[in-house]
């Protein structure tokens, strides 16, 4: 009887079709749209996943790591004094323009690292060399900041070129692989004490502390004591990832624009496949009774409806995630498009189908108890 509803199923080719488009459809809204809302997400913490490092320090009001408000120079010894701290490094992070020699400026964001230590350097260098950071006037610059730089000017920008950071020369030795920030400004990377000529004069420049527990202290433990003593605001890597993501969300629209999309699909799946499943039914419903009047029980007809809603919903889950994630590989080369799949998103998507394709088979359940076996001789 299974067999025969699949075959009843796949018959009907305009039906199937049609119960397919609107299955695929609606995962395509939904993945597509949470991948969306998971890469700008992404996009709002790329200085940590640029910036490594287990626990960071910052000024009470900090609650998100793209602002920062500039603490006294010798908060860094403060925090160095801690019991637990292995080791502790300035961290400067701000925004600027970079102005190319040729003409055209475009805004990046500066950070300044320790000159000694170069801690939360980029670890990836695609060019260059991360130790000729120490030379004078240098800085390092992310592949996203190559594009924008070399579009501006007309030609490709490589290593040895220099532009200017407030009026200052910056010679570029090296480029990096770093993530995109939300504000769509490139990484230029120098050294600490470098940052004083090119950013703005002001009386306090240290945005953040990194530091490193001793071993046998969690992050979490240390980050604690550092709060204490000092009286600041430590965040492991995990703690301030989170708070920067809700800050986003409870402040920024995003959530709720792209919400609306994932609930479109949810509802046009809803709407395309319970209308399309249940006039497949009715059209099937002299096969139905027929069954019915040969002896075949509601369980049995019911079976061959559950068979038949989940055959239709996981096909076309199979199409639309397949579809999102070539989408997906397209827009990732691009590099302008924020994309994050992470492996929830699949399984969000599998329950949602699985809710479509359980009201389409309740509206068909319905239809077979209420089904009479002499319906197939009128």
């Amino acid at each position: 009887m299974l067999r025969l509803a699949l075959k009843m199923l796949f018959g009907d080719h305009a039906k199937y079709l049609m119960l397919i488009s609107g299955i695929t459809f609606a995962t395509l809204l939904m993945t597509q749209g949470a991948a969306l809302f998971c890469g700008i997400m992404s996009w709002t913490y790329s200085p940590l996943r640029n910036i490594r490092a287990d626990i960071w320090v910052a000024d009470p009001q900090v609650s998100q790591v793209n602002d920062s408000k500039p603490m006294r120079d010798i908060e860094l010894q403060r925090v160095r004094s801690v019991d637990g701290v292995a080791w502790a490094s300035e961290l400067y992070q701000g925004g600027n323009q970079a102005r190319m020699l040729e003409g055209g400026f475009k805004f990046v964001t500066v950070v300044g690292l320790d000159p000694t230590t170069l801690a939360g350097a980029p670890t990836e260098i695609t060019e260059g060399r991360l130790d000729d950071l120490r030379l004078p006037n240098s800085v390092i610059l992310d592949e996203f900041g190559v594009s924008l730089f070399s579009d501006l000017i007309g030609r490709p920008i490589k290593v040895g070129d220099a532009f200017e950071i407030n009026d200052k020369e910056a010679r570029l030795v090296a480029i990096c692989k770093s993530q995109r920030s939300f504000t769509g400004a490139p990484f230029v990377f120098t050294t600490y004490d470098r940052v004083t000529a090119y950013s703005p004069g002001q009386r306090k420049q240290l945005s953040f502390i990194l530091a490193e527990p001793v071993a046998g202290k969690s992050a979490e433990e240390v980050a604690r004591q550092i709060e204490r003593e000092t009286g600041l605001k430590a965040f492991t890597q995990s703690e301030l990832l989170w708070s920067t993501v809700i800050w986003f969300i409870k402040n920024t629209g995003i959530p709720i624009n792209i919400g609306l999309i994932v609930f479109i699909g949810l509802v046009v799946g809803i709407a395309i496949s319970g209308q399309t499943f249940y006039s497949f039914l009715l059209e099937n419903s002299r096969n139905l009774a027929a069954l019915k009047a040969m002896g075949a029980s509601n369980a049995t007809l019911c079976a061959m409806v559950v068979l038949q809603s989940l055959a239709v919903g996981f096909i076309g889950l199979g199409i639309g995630l397949g579809l999102v994630s070539m989408m997906g590989r397209l827009v990732l080369r691009l590099n302008k498009v924020p994309f994050l799949m992470l492996w929830q998103i699949p399984v969000a998507a599998a329950v949602a189908v699985l809710f479509i394709c359980t009201l389409a088979a309740l509206l068909g359940i319905v239809r077979i108890v209420r089904l009479e076996p002499a319906a197939v001789f009128r």
